[in-house]
């Protein structure tokens, strides 16, 4: 037991358990987390995580493809994937008596997927389909530039879905060596949560996982972003009839003492939005960047985003810019709101009041049974699930000073790359 009702137990082969027992529905959720995302990628590769989270639905030899949804739903659960710059993770909700099923797919399905050549090719289609679809997107083009600009040389400057060249060209092996290097116990977190007898279901995981091999620990990913020294800017001209402006300042990652001040400052300046591990909302109207913004009719919206990363990532305010009004009016009324952050800081009662509704936010975001996996999961894959359970804690301790220190150290020019959208026909 690790203290906090959750039991932790690392397999011989390396696989890392976590179970809460949580009795209050009779429903289990099962998240199996491997680390491995866009970080982990190179020129050449790029996408190649989120391709093998789409053959992980392609079938094994015991569970052909598109068996897997029908186990699933014909049991009343329902089942997901998703890749990110970090991580991949899988995961299936069911009633608790059922859970062994999603147990028994994962262990399959770690070590057996098939990648047949045909699937791979028909995948292809369906990717650069999908990336295609994203480059319609005004909001993807302008985030793909200003990610490409503010990193120079970590593997964060590229987009999850990957460079259109990279699908055009990576192979069946490529796709099925990448899996075989990242889908091993070691480099693996299993999360289970709900309806279960603890130590019962950590000897049925046991059973099914503990025979896998542990594999070798995947590649450190070694390129550490220099400091930037000077503001950057890019433009993205495309069709449209919307304007958008974007600042991105390097930020924090998860482990580093001043992501809490950070997420404060963030709450201070937009609201607290949604917390996930993207880590981006909308803006609360209470915040100083919606009076200043949308009251004034400068934006339709603006968002702030301070992503949960391994890795210190970006922190980034973006606008919509209101028909009749300029992108260089909207970045002279956000920079006005960052100066104030910093030269006229917020009161105790603006703090508390943010940090109330980023708790709040906490809490309904992670009660149910699914989010608790998930969150708990998504913690082990950051170093250590206590960074979940500490969230709060730690959140209440940041004052006054810490959110001007941070909002001065962090929200500067020469930290920030802009991003303008600007349609063709303004």
């Amino acid at each position: 037991m690790a203290g906090d009702g959750i039991i932790k137990k690392v397999l011989d082969n390396g696989l890392t358990v976590l179970i809460r027992e949580m009795h209050h529905a009779p429903v289990a959720s099962l998240w199996l987390w491997f680390r491995v995302g866009s970080r982990n990628e190179k020129p050449g590769i790029t996408g190649i995580s989120h391709w093998v989270e789409h053959m992980m639905f392609k079938g094994t030899p015991n569970v052909p493809k598109g068996e897997l949804d029908r186990l699933i739903s014909r049991q009343g659960g329902y089942n997901n994937a998703t890749t990110w710059i970090d991580w991949t993770a899988y995961n299936e909700t069911l009633p608790a008596h059922q859970i062994g099923l999603a147990l028994e797919i994962e262990a399959d399905r770690m070590l057996n997927a098939l990648f047949e050549p045909e699937e791979v090719e028909a995948e292809r289609t369906v990717i650069i389909s999908e990336r295609q679809g994203a480059e319609n997107d005004p909001g993807f083009r302008l985030v793909q530039a200003v990610q490409a600009a503010a990193f120079r040389v970590h593997p964060y400057r590229h987009m999850v879905i990957g460079d259109m060249q990279d699908l055009t060209t990576i192979t069946r092996d490529d796709l099925y060596e990448h899996y075989r290097r990242y889908y091993v116990p070691c480099n693996a977190v299993l999360v289970l949560s709900g309806d279960v007898e603890g130590e019962a279901a950590l000897a049925e995981i046991a059973s099914l996982f503990g025979g896998i091999p542990a594999g070798q620990p995947p590649p450190p990913v070694g390129c550490e972003e220099p400091v930037q020294t000077e503001e950057r800017r890019v433009t993205v001209e495309g069709e449209g009839a919307t304007a958008y402006v974007e600042l991105a300042f390097h930020a924090p990652q998860a482990a580093d003492p001043d992501f809490f001040p950070m997420l404060a400052t963030n709450a201070v300046l937009s609201g607290i939005g949604r917390l996930s591990a993207l880590g981006s909302g909308s803006a609360n109207r209470s915040s100083r960047l919606y009076k200043a913004l949308v009251k004034t009719e400068l934006a339709s919206s603006v968002a702030g985003g301070l992503p949960i990363t391994l890795d210190p990532y970006l922190y980034s305010l973006s606008a919509t810019v209101r028909a009749g009004r300029t992108p260089q009016e909207v970045e002279d009324a956000i920079w006005d709101q960052v100066a104030q952050v910093v030269n006229e800081p917020a009161n105790q009662d603006e703090l508390t009041k943010a940090i109330k509704q980023a708790k709040a936010h906490f809490a309904y975001g992670s009660e149910s049974i699914t989010n608790q996996a998930s969150w708990f999961g998504f913690a082990e894959t950051l170093g250590d699930h206590g960074w979940f359970t500490t969230f709060i804690d730690r959140l209440e301790q940041v004052t006054l000073k810490d959110v001007r220190r941070v909002a001065a150290q962090y929200l500067t020019r020469h930290n920030c790359t802009v991003g303008w959208y600007v349609p063709r026909d303004k």
